[in-house]
């Protein structure tokens, strides 16, 4: 007896003098949540330039966090973007193109390790609110692919049979004619269906609520949250709270209700005492829509948006808000990219990384504010099946010969304007002086070209490039649905 009183209080001791020298109690795994946009432009947030709206709450975590100046989405489109953030691997790398439509026969392979898969080995609970967009056969569903929760749509809110007014599709030989009625699901199964613009108008509302009720509901254990927002993707949709509140038009409307949910993510997080230990990502899965013109979102100067390799297509705002570990109202102009923060959790974590090739890095050095880190230096602008159309490596940009849709005609209030197709040639970059993309460098710096050659060139023996007509050694395939 007295020698286990004697062992507690040599334990207690221990346990005493390890706070004293460490400064904090010994605390569970963070909880970790990504906030992800769809469409949204470089420019669409007060912090990075956005006007005719105010976003209160995504600026204030910015003040408490990291503002990220050069991190990409890994493509300019929905599906392939996803699937990137999930698997830490550049899309063509695991078999997706572009976005894949309802009844889709592939999706993403169950071979595939995904980030809230990474994290069960280490007791996360995981939910995903939102958005999927990798298949909507149940094989390719969240609940397959390590979410313990799934509330949300399963592609984009565009992929209806509606218009982008909301109106019914009168041409029957039109293809959203053949699309189902847009549903809204809980785990595998379909709770009912959206079927028009005062549905719509609630999504974001509903994301909010049920995002709000798993954290209150895991506060007590390490939980792991993709909040996938459906907006500002069209068709654009605001609930009454927040209709008609901008100068921006439905567009800020919008942009002002998402900043409301954020808002509401991080008062729960205070209200139910986790704030210090969670980490915050918020950023988005491409650039603006620029072919719906007042509908659509700003590239904040950047060259182009959606659907290219351009700047304004795939480089995204990005805030980290971490109070224990991100120091607060720091800027970071590391590159960076979605596919590092599968890395970067397990590193957190202490997760085991996937057995098969990834291509993110880890990034807590930037995280924690290491102005000497640089963990990442080449970034690959890949796009359509798999097309090599830049490389970054550093500030250099290295563009390739290519075609691409520019906006012609903005369209209005909802409706898509019109496009044409273009092409560019061989083009050279410097991002840090000229974001913009307006300077071609290339004769100036044949040197740089070479060298930014080369990195393509091993892109291309990995990856492949149909552009170049070459296959990639190191590609797989996705999953194939049943």
């Amino acid at each position: 007896m007295k020698r286990n009183s004697l062992y507690c209080i040599i334990c207690l001791v221990t346990f005493m003098c390890s706070e004293h020298l460490f400064g904090q109690k010994p605390k569970q795994l963070p909880n970790i949540i990504v906030i992800f946009m769809d469409d949204m432009g470089y420019g669409d947030v007060g912090s990075y330039g956005a006007t005719g709206y105010t976003t209160p709450n995504i600026d204030q975590m910015a003040k408490e966090g990291m503002r990220f100046t050069d991190f990409y989405a890994a493509q300019p489109i929905c599906t392939v973007s996803r699937g990137a953030l999930l698997t830490g691997c550049y899309p063509n790398r695991i078999g997706l193109k572009g976005a894949l439509t309802p009844g889709s026969k592939v999706g993403l392979n169950s071979n595939e390790v995904t980030i809230p898969e990474l994290l069960k080995t280490k007791n996360y609970t995981t939910a995903i609110v939102g958005k999927w967009h990798l298949g909507d056969a149940q094989q390719f569903l969240p609940l397959q692919h390590g979410f313990d929760q799934y509330f949300g749509l399963p592609y984009s809110n565009d992929m209806w049979n509606k218009t982008d007014l909301g109106e019914p599709v009168v041409d029957s030989n039109r293809g959203r004619a053949r699309n189902p009625p847009l549903p809204l699901m809980e785990g595998n199964k379909i709770i009912r269906t959206i079927d028009n613009m005062e549905d719509m108008s609630m999504l974001t509302t509903w994301y909010t609520e049920r995002a709000v009720r798993f954290i209150s509901e895991n506060k007590g254990k390490p939980f792991f949250l993709y909040l996938a927002h459906t907006m500002p993707h069209i068709p654009l949709a605001v609930s009454n709270k927040f209709k008609g509140k901008s100068e921006r038009g439905m567009y800020g409307d919008v942009m002002m209700e998402i900043d409301w949910s954020v808002g509401e993510i991080l008062r729960t997080l205070k209200k139910e005492g986790i704030d210090r230990n969670t980490l915050v990502v918020f950023t988005s899965d491409n650039g603006p829509r620029l072919m719906y013109g007042n509908h659509a979102g700003s590239a904040g100067g950047l060259r182009e948006g959606k659907t290219t390799t351009w700047e304004g297509g795939v480089r995204e705002d990005c805030i980290v808000r971490w109070p224990d570990v991100v120091p607060s109202g720091t800027v970071n102009n590391a590159l960076s990219s979605t596919i590092d923060l599968l890395p970067t959790f397990a590193y957190i974590t202490g997760a085991a990384l996937p057995d098969h090739k990834i291509d993110g890095v880890n990034i807590i050095e930037l995280f924690k504010g290491n102005k000497k880190a640089q963990p990442r230096t080449e970034f690959l602008y890949y796009f359509n099946n798999n097309d090599l159309e830049a490389v970054r490596k550093n500030n250099w940009k290295l563009v390739f010969p290519h075609n691409y849709n520019t906006v012609i005609v903005p369209g209005k209030d909802g409706r898509v304007g019109k496009g044409q197709k273009v092409s560019t040639g061989l083009a050279l970059y410097d991002l840090t002086k000229d974001p913009a993309e307006k300077n071609d460098l290339s004769k100036q710096y044949p040197d740089v070209v070479e060298e930014l050659t080369q990195v393509a060139n091993k892109a291309r023996e990995d990856l492949g490039d149909d552009l170049t007509g070459k296959k990639g050694a190191n590609r797989r395939e996705p999953g194939i649905r049943n």
